[in-house]
């Protein structure tokens, strides 16, 4: 004969001090958790989403990222034209010659970030279809116009539309704030490439060239082929795949949050084997009675560990109720979290708590519930009637 599921639940309502301080400790390990696993997955998910599935990007071969790259203004005006490469409707190739640097930035708070700031052409918003200006227009070519990233916009001074925002040895106006779905992009400036060339001095030089391959064009084919190119030292690889590698740097983060959340459960798990534990000792007589009506060990055993996963449930809701409120209230507060990237700049992300997120939480939520209640609960079962009211 098994218990009614009522007596688990109604227990803990009969011993609400414990069961709320039971629910609390599994509540601050679930927010923590949590917190952890959203700041990661939120990098990840920055880096590691930018790019497009039919963007190839073009580096000096054993550069790592833009930054460490550096092509001549030849290479471009010659794989320009090779075959596979996507056209724009006035047969134009849909190939962005681009240059990054990483000048610092001032924080409204006085503070010092390195930001990067990509020169690119008009062509670019085409081959970057994720970009989008959704306030203000695209930079005038040799007018020191500036293109801020949802990350940038308002962060930094003077980089908010129609402010002048200062870097290296120039000023731009800034004319316009895109957005590219949440991606690593909405942390740049860009500007014309030749004004941030000339700027720089590096009149003749790129760092990359982001190139969209034709419709039914082989991208692999056309990625050996400007690789074989014996005049230059150059490298193509998929755009996404360029963005996953830059992602890895996120996985040793990964490693250290579930570290800390066995660290955390273990705490939690003790918490509510002791708890339990008292609670078994309290009800000795109960438990004596439930045995003399004839309610079998098995049945014990089982109500126990519902009363335990029970606690464990309420605390993985009230944690991932506060975690979820808590990433939101800090994104609005800073409007956003700074990272470095391994380009050396600074990558801002928007802290949001994903399902995997608190898959993870209501992993670890219930192993608390299983190893803490199920020792207590085998105590219990395993009492006998007699010796159950004989100690009561």
């Amino acid at each position: 004969m098994a218990l009614p599921l009522r007596y688990s639940v109604g227990n803990l309502a009969v011993r609400r001090t414990r069961t709320l301080l039971t629910v609390g400790v599994i509540a601050l390990v679930v927010l923590a958790t949590t917190l952890f696993a959203g700041l990661v997955s939120s990098l990840r998910r920055t880096t590691a989403t930018a790019g497009s599935e039919r963007n190839l990007i073009v580096m000096r071969k054993g550069a790592t990222n833009d930054g460490s790259s550096a092509l001549s203004l030849e290479a471009f005006q010659a794989i320009q034209f090779f075959e596979g490469i996507a056209r724009d409707a006035q047969g134009e190739p849909l190939i962005s010659p681009e240059l990054v640097v990483q000048p610092f930035f001032y924080t409204s708070d006085g503070g010092r970030e390195n930001v990067l700031v990509r020169g690119v052409e008009k062509v670019a918003l085409a081959v970057h279809d994720r970009v989008e200006i959704v306030e203000g227009r695209m930079f005038e070519r040799s007018r020191n116009e500036a293109l801020v990233g949802r990350g940038v916009a308002g962060r930094y001074v003077g980089a908010a539309l129609g402010e002048d925002l200062e870097f290296g040895h120039g000023t731009w106006k800034v004319v316009g704030v895109f957005e590219a779905e949440g991606t690593s992009m909405e942390s740049e400036v860009w500007i014309d490439v030749n004004e941030l060339a000339r700027d720089t001095r590096r009149s003749n030089s790129y760092s990359g060239f982001r190139l969209r391959v034709a419709p039914g064009a082989d991208m692999d084919a056309l990625a050996r082929r400007i690789g074989d190119d014996p005049r230059f030292a150059l490298e193509a690889s998929p755009e996404k795949e360029y963005y996953a590698k830059q992602a890895e740097s996120a996985d040793p983060f990964y490693v250290l949050v579930i570290g800390l959340a066995l660290l955390a459960g273990v705490g939690a798990t003790f918490g509510a084997t002791n708890t339990l534990y008292a609670s078994v000792q309290a009800r000795t007589a109960e438990i004596g009675t439930l045995r003399a009506l004839g309610f079998s060990r098995t049945s014990i055993l089982s109500a126990f560990l519902v009363e335990s996963l029970a606690i464990s449930a309420l605390g993985l809701l009230v944690g991932g109720l506060l975690a979820i409120g808590l990433a939101g209230g800090i994104s609005s507060a800073l409007g956003g979290i700074a990272f470095g990237a391994q380009t050396f700049s600074t990558n801002v992300v928007e802290l949001r708590i994903g399902i995997f997120d608190l898959l993870l939480a209501a992993i670890l939520c219930l192993m608390i519930g299983l190893a803490g209640g199920f020792f207590p609960a085998l105590r219990a079962a395993r009492m006998r009637p007699v010796e159950a009211l004989r100690k009561a």
